[in-house]
C-alpha cells in the first residue's frame, strides 16, 4: 500500500545514484498502515541551484520511501474524516535510489499497459473522493429514513415523515444524489471504455471527470445538509449517526478535491479561456 502527501518546504538534491531527501509532509491518509510512502520534491542540483525541466518550471519527482524510514507526527485533529489518520511524516538529509523515484505526470515515464496507468492519479483522486462524498450521503439519507418514521418533534402529533416540506426536500436530495452519481459513473465507464482501447486520456475527459466528481462532492453535502438540518435536535449528539456523517462531508468539500473554484476551471476550458490544469 501507498500513501502520501503534499510538504510545501522540501527538497531532493542530486547526488550519486538518487537523491538526498529534506522535508515534512502531511495528510498522508492511510500512511500509518502504509508500506511505502510518497514524497514528493522539487529538484536541485548538487550545487544547491534549482534542476530545470525544458520548458524552464522547476524538477519534481516523488521519492518511494519505507514507512518505517520516517518519523511520524501525530497531527491528525480533525472535525472529521478521523479514521484516516493523514497525519504528518519527515526525512532529514535521506538517501532514496533514482530507481525509487517517479514522476507525477505519468505519460512520461509511464512503462505499465494497463488501463489505470494511462489515467492518471489525479483523476483517481477525484473519483475517489466523490465516491467517499456519495458514500456519506447515501448513509445519511437512509439513516434520516429511519429517523422520519419515528421522531414526533416536539409541540407536533406526527412524525417528521408527514410534513411536506420534509417530503419534498427529500425527494429533491434523493434526486440529486442519485443523478449527481449517475453521472460520475457514467462518464467514467466511458473513459474507462476508451482507455480500455489502448488510448491515453485526453484533456476533454479529464475536464469530463472533474466536473463530475466536484458536482458529486457538493451535490453529496447538500443531502447530507438536508438530512441532518430536517432531524433537529437529534443529529447533534455525537452518538447519533448523522452528526458523524456531517463532520465527515463538511471535511471532504474542504479537501483540495471539493473546490467550488474547479467548476471555474472547467467553464474556463469549455470557453477557449486559457485554463490552468493543474488539478484537473
Amino acid at each position: 500500500m501507498l500513501a502520501w502527501g503534499p510538504g510545501p518546504r522540501v527538497k531532493a538534491i542530486e547526488c550519486d545514484g538518487g537523491y538526498r531527501v529534506t522535508g515534512v509532509w502531511a495528510f498522508a491518509s492511510g500512511g500509518r498502515h502504509a508500506t511505502w510512502l510518497g514524497a514528493h520534491c522539487p529538484i536541485f542540483k548538487q550545487d544547491g541551484s534549482p534542476r530545470l525541466e525544458a520548458d524552464g518550471s522547476q524538477a519534481e519527482r516523488t521519492m518511494l520511501v519505507r514507512t518505517e524510514d520516517v518519523q511520524w507526527t501525530d497531527i491528525w485533529n480533525t472535525v472529521g474524516l478521523r479514521g484516516t489518520a493523514s497525519d504528518q511524516f519527515a526525512l532529514n538529509d535521506f538517501f532514496v535510489r533514482a530507481d525509487h523515484s517517479i514522476i507525477r505526470k505519468f505519460e512520461r515515464e509511464c512503462r505499465e499497459d494497463g488501463p489505470l496507468y494511462r489515467m492518471g492519479n489525479g483523476t483517481c483522486y477525484q473519483v475517489g473522493f466523490a465516491g467517499v462524498a456519495c458514500g456519506i450521503a447515501r448513509g445519511a439519507l437512509d439513516c434520516f429514513l429511519d429517523l422520519a418514521v419515528k421522531k414526533i418533534p416536539r409541540s407536533n402529533k406526527s412524525p417528521i415523515r408527514d410534513n411536506a416540506v420534509v417530503q419534498a426536500g427529500l425527494a429533491q436530495a434523493e434526486v440529486n444524489l442519485r443523478a449527481a452519481r449517475a453521472y460520475l459513473l457514467q462518464s467514467m465507464a466511458e473513459v474507462w471504455k476508451h482507455l480500455c482501447a489502448g488510448a491515453m486520456i485526453t484533456v476533454e475527459q479529464r475536464i469530463t471527470i472533474r466536473m463530475a466528481s466536484t458536482h458529486a462532492i457538493h451535490k453529496g453535502r447538500e443531502a447530507v445538509d438536508f438530512a441532518y438540518n430536517a432531524a433537529g435536535a437529534t443529529a447533534i449528539f455525537d452518538t447519533h449517526p448523522l452528526e458523524r456523517r456531517f463532520r465527515d462531508i463538511h471535511t471532504v468539500t474542504q479537501q483540495l478535491q471539493g473546490r467550488a473554484s474547479h467548476f471555474e476551471t472547467v467553464g474556463a476550458w469549455m470557453l477557449g479561456v486559457e485554463t490552468d490544469l493543474t488539478w484537473v
